[in-house]
């Protein structure tokens, strides 16, 4: 957790984008199936239930509070035996079933990722099912919509009638506008929102970089400017190097190199900053990372997210005041994702602290160096012990499993 405790992070959400390590989406003798690799391989899906990757994160706490989505990918994987296609009614009932478990046992809620191919044939109608339920719970619904490039309006549009036909409270992850067709299509969508938030419980969040990062997809190569390979488990040598690079080695096409590839991740630089900058600066969005931590070479987001903010966009640029950032980051996320007594500095809350100066504190990392450490941060509490000073870990693992 190094990546995340030394820019200032007390609390990871983890489960995003329809993808969690519980409950254990593996059927006998099948491989993990992309993008639930992310997540590691086979030995990495050991919980048969949530409660049990709940148990196994109070048995052995970390330094990092955890709070945990169930990703609806997982419990397709679960209820189908093949995901390219719609669920039936009683497949529909098993996902219930294993959701209704699982928010029992204290998830924060339930996550889509209707983008990637195990979701995509998801019909609204059957995400609406699992999001009523999310909603009888209390609980929150996040979602990696189902398109972010040429489809993000109709995308947002699908987001905001499950909202409203689920009733429950809603997260839009990392929102963006792909691929330079779609350049200046936020102001459509934040409108779109804003309308939305009249009536429904609607928010979203974005990270500070107009570059993303997933598997290797060939839909997502085609909107990008440039793309680099993050980690390949068939040829791990590339990690690193752009993909047009890789396939001029090899003279092959790209869609060649992307297969040859595979398994395998990518950073995508495929969004424009006026868009990052719109949706950045609208009061409700918060900010988050969308860090992932088995890539070789990770996005800088992992290790720069929230000092990038704090230092360019604040300090640098001026586009929002200290208190409104920080307040992305901490009040204002707490809120929307229903975490009690965290976020604000106050008598009874938990004292998940940073102590940081805001004339030097800046992201480090970037897409050559990824792995760096920022600047500025000079001391992280977490539940009121220190868990990081002097620029590196204490060793202190007083992290706890937060419900929603």
């Amino acid at each position: 957790m190094l990546p995340k405790v030394s820019q200032g992070v007390t609390t990871v959400v983890v489960g995003n984008c329809g993808i969690s390590l519980a409950p254990c989406p593996l059927r006998q003798g099948k491989e993990v199936t992309a993008p639930l690799n992310l997540l590691g391989r086979e030995e990495a899906f050991t919980y048969p239930r949530f409660a049990d990757y709940r148990r196994q994160v109070e048995e052995t706490p970390g330094p990092v509070n955890v709070a945990a989505l169930v990703g609806h990918m997982t419990l397709r994987a679960r209820a189908l035996d093949d995901l390219e296609r719609p669920a039936a009614t009683a497949e529909i009932a098993a996902m219930r079933d294993d959701l209704a478990e699982s928010l029992e046992a204290g998830a924060l809620g339930l996550s889509t990722g209707l983008a990637y191919p195990p979701s995509r044939y998801a019909t609204t109608s059957e995400v609406i099912a699992l999001a009523h339920d999310v909603a009888a719970a209390g609980r929150l619904y996040t979602t990696h919509m189902r398109d972010e490039a040429n489809g993000v309006v109709a995308a947002v549009a699908e987001t905001i009638a499950i909202a409203r036909e689920s009733g429950a409270r809603t997260l839009i992850s990392h929102h963006k506008c792909c691929g330079e067709g779609n350049f200046g299509l936020s102001a459509t969508t934040l409108a779109m929102i804003a309308e939305a938030r009249e009536t429904l419980q609607i928010d979203l969040d974005v990270y500070p970089y107009t570059a993303s990062s997933t598997i290797l997809l060939e839909r997502a190569v085609q909107e990008s400017r440039r793309v680099t390979v993050s980690w390949s488990d068939s040829h791990p040598e590339m990690a690193g190097r752009d993909l047009a690079e890789v396939a001029a080695a090899w003279s092959c096409s790209v869609a060649s190199a992307v297969a040859r590839l595979q398994p395998a991740g990518a950073i995508y630089h495929q969004m424009d900053e006026v868009d990052l900058l719109r949706i950045l600066a609208y009061p409700p969005s918060l900010v988050g990372s969308d860090g992932l931590p088995h890539d070789q070479r990770p996005h800088p987001r992992l290790w720069g997210s929230f000092p990038r903010v704090l230092g360019h966009f604040v300090r640098e640029r001026g586009l929002l005041t200290l208190e409104q950032a920080v307040a992305k980051m901490t009040g204002q996320t707490a809120a929307v994702l229903g975490l009690a007594e965290r976020g604000l500095v106050k008598p009874g809350f938990h004292a998940d602290l940073v102590l940081f100066d805001p004339t030097t504190i800046a992201d480090r990392a970037t897409y050559e160096d990824p792995e760096v450490a920022a600047a500025g941060i000079d001391c992280v509490l977490l539940n009121g012990e220190v868990t990081y000073e002097n620029r590196a870990m204490t060793g202190r693992l007083p992290g706890r499993f937060l419900v929603g």
